[in-house]
C-alpha cells in the first residue's frame, strides 16, 4: 500500500478479514479529519474524511482501493488514580478532562497540574504507560460536546 487515500471509516466489528496495514495513534491522534499518516509498514496514508471523527482501537480507515487500515492505540504517558473514585471523578470531570473509568481506578493523561490537584485531594497517583481509552460521553460515539458546543 503506497500513497493510499482514506475517505471512510469502518467501526470495530463492522469489518472483517485481515487488515492491509495498521496505524498506531495516541488519544489525540485518534481524533482526526484530514491528516497524512505513516502506517506501521512505513507506507503513507492520506486521511480525508468528511467530518472530524473520534476513532477507537479496532476501527479501520477504508482506502479508495477498499483496503482496511486498522487503528491501534499507541502507548502514552498516563496517571493511574485510586482513592474515593466518585469524588475524584467529579473533580476530573469538572475540569473537562477525558477519563478512563475502571472498577478500581481512574486513568487520565499525564498532567502535572492535575496530578498535584489529585494528590492534594488524597488520591493515590501512579505514573504509568499504556493505551488510553476514556469514556466517550453521554451524547454519542467517541469525543462529544454536549450543551450545543
Amino acid at each position: 500500500m503506497t500513497d493510499a487515500i482514506a475517505h471512510e471509516i469502518a467501526r470495530a466489528g463492522a469489518w472483517d478479514g485481515p487488515a492491509a496495514d495498521r496505524v498506531e495513534l495516541d488519544y489525540e491522534g485518534r481524533f482526526l479529519r484530514r491528516k497524512r499518516l505513516r502506517t506501521t509498514s512505513g507506507a503513507e496514508l492520506m486521511v480525508d474524511l468528511s467530518e472530524t471523527i473520534s476513532l477507537d482501537p479496532g476501527d479501520a480507515l477504508v482506502t479508495t482501493t477498499g483496503a482496511f487500515v486498522e487503528i491501534v492505540a499507541a502507548d502514552e504517558a498516563l496517571l493511574r488514580v485510586t482513592g474515593d473514585l466518585p469524588r475524584l471523578a467529579w473533580h476530573i470531570g469538572n475540569r473537562h478532562t477525558p477519563c478512563q473509568v475502571e472498577a478500581d481506578h481512574l486513568v487520565i493523561r499525564a498532567d502535572h497540574v492535575l496530578e498535584a490537584m489529585l494528590r492534594g485531594l488524597g488520591a493515590g497517583v501512579e505514573p504509568v504507560t499504556g493505551t488510553f481509552r476514556p469514556e466517550g460521553g453521554a451524547y454519542g460515539h467517541g469525543r462529544t460536546h454536549g450543551h450545543a458546543h
